[in-house]
């Protein structure tokens, strides 16, 4: 019911669609089986005895111009039964074209709008989704959707039709053939849904066992570097083989399955043909049933049963698409703006232009769900235009206070202010357009170094003379302009044809391209060396304009100058202040400039002895 409920509320929009399908439907099942009723009036009520007819073939007679005039005119039936068979099939392609652009149309709406949304999730719907799942989501899902509105829904509606519709008129003609003619109805529809209710685990393994093989051959091609790197192909193709003979063997458990199915379906169609064809032929040779009517039931079991046969399997199926509707309104339930967001009236918007960020941690604690605090009691404060360095072991929190200032995640305890003004009032959208983030590892897009650069920037077109100022200053212009097709070099997917450095680098002036108020280093220089490090650091320093910087590394010398430094440890901020200040306090940060600094000693007087 929560399917229905919810494939009812996305075809909101296409519901008068629907219904126009539907009537189509109506009309084209009734007028199918007004097609052998002409025959069977001819046989019964013009050439059999007009007296043992039956009221419903004489008033059929009738409409066609009475006994006399069809008798002396037999093509008059031929032509009425092209016409309803005629009119049949415009209502059955009408109600197909109704039903299959009203689906097309919802999922395309429901594509854009899983993507767009997917877009605003909250981040710790992020963290607990795999991407695959969400891809899944995405498209097979509302593809299978597709597939429920468009066609299995309207042939259970039509095999429900094709049973109902015909009744009455059977009924009229012979209340015993009408009896016999659905005796194995009931036990068919039984059947069937056992059957397919008991093959609902098989379907799952069969769906497992190809989405282990996807993620097998995903798994691979994203990692085929290290694959050859380590010479695993063989092992490998082992493990695909694996994955591929799962589901062949699922897949035949599923045709093994279907093999007894249709034999035991078929069986019962035939037999309940069978039933109709021996009790017709009784009742005529004793003279109860006229030859016409026998026709007409004959016709029309064999016009319903096969339709009633696959109801069960379609239900199945129908059952499998509503489960994805159930997984799409799962996620289209989950709104970051929505859940965290400000109200309208309380809402706040930062200015895009102007000096750097004002900013001011009370107290902040963050845990993720039920987990160990990851951030306790920090508190500081950065004036605008001033250079905040975080550093600390790996796990300290240092990430954590970037995400809690971007609006990733909120606050346990404590108040974050940006401007004076409280961050849970301001906009996600307001503080992000504000903000430029590099990370460790940056994604870049399969597209133009050029794109790539000009991709954080709000603006339409950004002149040349920005994009050479940005990568000057990210120390990445001498090496795009060596390539044989300068800013146009095609990037490959994620990257992967540019070293690491050079993808930090291109990451950083597509921060700076941007021009934000606030710039966030998160170990984005870490792949860099430590003389191109400080060719970017100091091309930073000179071009401050009022710019606010977060710089989050493991290197010292990448927060030496920085206004205010935090040494954290398990969440706890344990020493603050300048680089001067804390060398010569004893604790962690003298203690990793002293390793850090004898270790760039050694490595320099080794280079020096290489040149000697």
């Amino acid at each position: 019911m929560q399917g229905l409920r919810a494939a009812w509320r996305f075809s909101a929009s296409e519901r008068t669609v629907f219904i126009g399908a539907v009537g189509a439907m109506v009309a084209a099942a009734g007028l199918l089986y007004l097609v052998p009723l002409v025959p069977q009036s001819v046989f019964d009520a013009v050439l059999g005895n007009d007296a043992n007819a039956s009221a419903l073939s004489r008033r059929v007679v009738d409409f066609l111009g009475g006994r006399d005039a069809v008798a002396n005119a037999l093509w008059r039936p031929a032509i009425a039964m092209v016409a309803l068979t005629s009119l049949s099939a415009v209502a059955l392609h009408l109600r197909t074209r109704l039903a299959t652009g009203a689906a097309e149309r919802i999922a395309r709406r429901m594509r854009d709008r899983m993507y767009d949304h997917v877009q605003r999730l909250p981040c710790n719907t992020l963290d607990q989704i795999p991407s695959g799942d969400l891809l899944q989501r995405c498209t097979s899902d509302i593809e299978t959707m597709r597939a429920f509105l468009a066609s299995q829904a309207p042939e259970i509606c039509r095999a429900v039709l094709m049973l109902l519709i015909p009744l009455p008129v059977m009924a009229a003609l012979d209340w015993r053939m009408a009896l016999a003619s659905i005796v194995c109805v009931p036990a068919m529809l039984i059947f069937t849904a056992r059957y397919f209710k008991r093959m609902g685990p098989d379907f799952g393994a069969k769906e497992a066992a190809e989405a282990r093989m996807t993620a097998n051959v995903q798994e691979n091609l994203t990692g085929i570097r290290t694959v050859r790197a380590f010479g695993r192909a063989e092992f490998e193709n082992a493990r695909f083989a694996a994955s591929s003979g799962a589901l062949r063997d699922a897949d035949a458990t599923l045709f093994r399955h279907y093999a007894n199915f249709w034999s035991v379906s078929d069986l019962l169609c035939f037999l309940q043909q069978v039933i109709v064809v021996s009790l017709g032929a009784i009742l005529v040779s004793r003279g109860s049933l006229e030859t016409g009517a026998y026709f007409y039931f004959l016709t029309v079991v064999g016009m319903f049963i096969w339709p009633v046969r696959m109801l069960g399997r379609m239900v199945v199926e129908s059952g499998k698409a509503l489960a994805a509707v159930v997984r799409l309104e799962e996620i289209l339930t989950k709104d970051e703006e929505r859940d965290l967001d400000p109200k309208p009236s309380d809402a706040l918007v930062l200015a895009a232009l102007g000096p750097g960020l004002a900013i001011r941690f009370n107290s902040v604690s963050f845990a993720h769900g039920d987990g160990p605090k990851v951030l306790d009691d920090v508190s500081f404060e950065l004036a605008p235009g001033q250079t905040l360095g975080l550093v600390g072991p790996s796990g300290a929190g240092k990430t954590t206070i970037v995400q809690l200032l971007l609006r990733f995640h909120e606050p346990r305890a404590g108040a974050i202010f940006v401007d004076e003004q409280p961050l849970a009032r301001v906009t996600r959208a307001s503080i992000r357009t504000v903000s430029a983030t590099v990370l460790q590892q940056p994604f870049l897009y399969s597209k133009k170094l050029r794109d790539n650069i000009v991709a954080g920037r709000q603006a339409s077109a950004t002149p040349d003379s920005a994009i050479i100022e940005a990568t000057s200053a990210a120390c990445m212009h001498d090496s795009i302009v060596a390539f044989p097709e300068g800013y146009d070099t095609m990037v490959g997917e994620k990257g992967l044809t540019l070293s690491g450095g050079q993808r930090q680098r291109v990451a950083i002036a597509r921060a700076l391209v941007r021009e934000p108020r606030l710039l966030i280093l998160d170990d984005a220089l870490s792949a860099v060396d430590m003389h191109t490090e400080t060719s970017i650091l100091g091309a930073l320093t000179l071009n401050r304009s009022g710019q606010t910087r977060i710089i989050v590394s493991h290197r010292l010398s990448a927060v030496m100058d920085a206004d205010l430094i935090l040494v954290l440890e398990q969440g706890r901020v344990i020493q603050r202040g300048t680089h001067n200040t804390l060398v010569e306090q004893p604790g962690l940060y003298r203690t990793l400039w002293e390793i850090q600094h004898l270790n760039q000693v050694g490595a320099n007087n080794a280079l020096e002895a290489a040149d000697v």
